[in-house]
């Protein structure tokens, strides 16, 4: 049966709670309501709200393919939308990842618990870029991926109490590195951690520890967080 290449499985895993978070903070600053978009002038307007984005690629839901928006006739590698994602295919060919660098990516295989596995790929690609977030502009037959790259987008911050729950949907999307999604996850938000095959335990801003336990098998089974209130001093 086909399926993702490791080498974007391994990238999935380790961006998929990041991505996750950014998804969630974008959802708040940005309203989902009637939407137009420029790509020429790389706009993107919903609700009163405007925001800069390149363009990542489209999924076609009859044919179930992922087209990246540089293989695509109507815009091609130098459109001004697709120039700023054209980082990605180079990290494809470094890295092996050739999700990256397939122009057009069959996809009739995933039978996933993501919508479609277009939606990992712009999760993917998303993480890659890094920014405010990706957005899906549903036209008919199929998805836009949107990449915000505008700095009025507010970066996610770092929260203890939802870890578990990013943890478990990450995984659920990207379930073969459960260990190196929250040591992605925990980087990215400059929480120190110590780390061995079953534990990881991790030095919680403004005092207090957190222990991410695994099974031998690597799956995540839970997480525990002991806040210590910051003392204010006298």
């Amino acid at each position: 049966m086909p399926g993702f290449s490791p080498a974007f499985e391994r990238l999935g895993a380790a961006l998929a709670a990041v991505v996750l978070q950014q998804q969630e903070t974008l959802a708040e600053f940005l309203p989902r309501e009637d939407w137009s978009a420029d790509l020429t002038a790389r706009t993107y307007t919903s609700g009163g709200v405007t925001v800069r984005v390149s363009l990542l690629g489209s999924y076609a839901a009859r044919e179930r393919t992922w087209l990246w928006g540089w293989a695509n006739p109507q815009f091609g590698d130098e459109h001004p939308a697709v120039v700023p994602t054209l980082a990605l295919r180079t990290i494809g060919e470094r890295l092996g990842i050739t999700e990256f660098t397939t122009p057009e990516v069959d996809l009739s295989w995933y039978e996933g618990p993501a919508g479609h596995g277009g939606e990992l790929i712009a999760m993917a690609a998303g993480g890659v870029l890094g920014g405010g977030g990706y957005i899906g502009a549903g036209y008919d037959g199929g998805s836009a991926y949107l990449h915000v790259d505008d700095p009025q987008a507010p970066p996610a911050q770092w929260d203890p109490v939802p870890v578990p729950r990013l943890l478990a949907n990450a995984t659920s999307l990207f379930p073969h590195e459960p260990r190196l999604t929250l040591a992605r996850f925990l980087s990215h938000h400059r929480v120190p951690y110590r780390q061995t095959d079953l534990l990881t335990e991790a030095t919680l801003p403004g005092g207090g520890t957190a222990r991410a336990t695994f099974d031998g098998l690597g799956r995540f089974t839970g997480w525990k967080a002991e806040l210590r209130p910051v003392s204010l001093g006298t």
